[in-house]
């Protein structure tokens, strides 16, 4: 293993930046490892956790069921209510779209429980949101727009069976 470097507190501000341009690029695993030096030399930055959890997301392709643990691991790390709730969405919403993207058996059941998960992490953060922040309201937008679109993400109807006396 190698030991790692240290930055300089000084560095912070532009590591920070460097690591959006890293998500814009789409490089979020350049983007994580500078969150990660960030928070090493100042654990409480609540940029570089928020950060850190999108480039977490932005590779939940890679491996759905490890990047929702990994991201989630970070949510304690963000002290603002609305925040944790809003990013506690955003892990479930990007969940759903990569399950949907890497299809499967039950896909779209297990992509529709993801994305009603989000939007009650939406819904909690409408409730604690900053005056004129409809992140939240967007987001659940978003989802429920996901959901009306594609029939397939609609919860099967079941239907009591009642067996013939005859």
């Amino acid at each position: 293993m190698h030991k790692l470097k240290p930055i300089s507190i000084d560095g912070v501000p532009a590591a920070l930046l460097k690591a959006e341009r890293y998500r814009l690029i789409e490089d979020p695993s350049g983007a994580e490892s500078i969150c990660l030096d960030v928070l090493a030399v100042d654990p409480s930055n609540q940029q570089a956790a928020c950060t850190l959890l999108l480039a977490i997301t932005d590779q939940m392709d890679d491996g759905l069921a490890e990047g929702v643990m990994r991201a989630r691991e970070v949510l304690p790390k963000i002290t603002d209510e609305y925040k944790r709730q809003y990013y506690g969405g955003i892990i479930c919403e990007r969940r759903a779209k990569a399950q949907l993207k890497r299809g499967g058996p039950r896909c779209h059941e297990i992509s529709s429980e993801w994305l009603r998960e989000a939007m009650e992490h939406y819904e909690r953060a409408e409730r604690v949101r900053p005056a004129g922040d409809d992140g939240a309201i967007l987001r659940w937008n978003t989802c429920a727009r996901i959901l009306d679109r594609n029939e397939r993400l609609h919860p099967p109807v079941v239907q009591d069976y009642e067996p013939s006396l005859e």
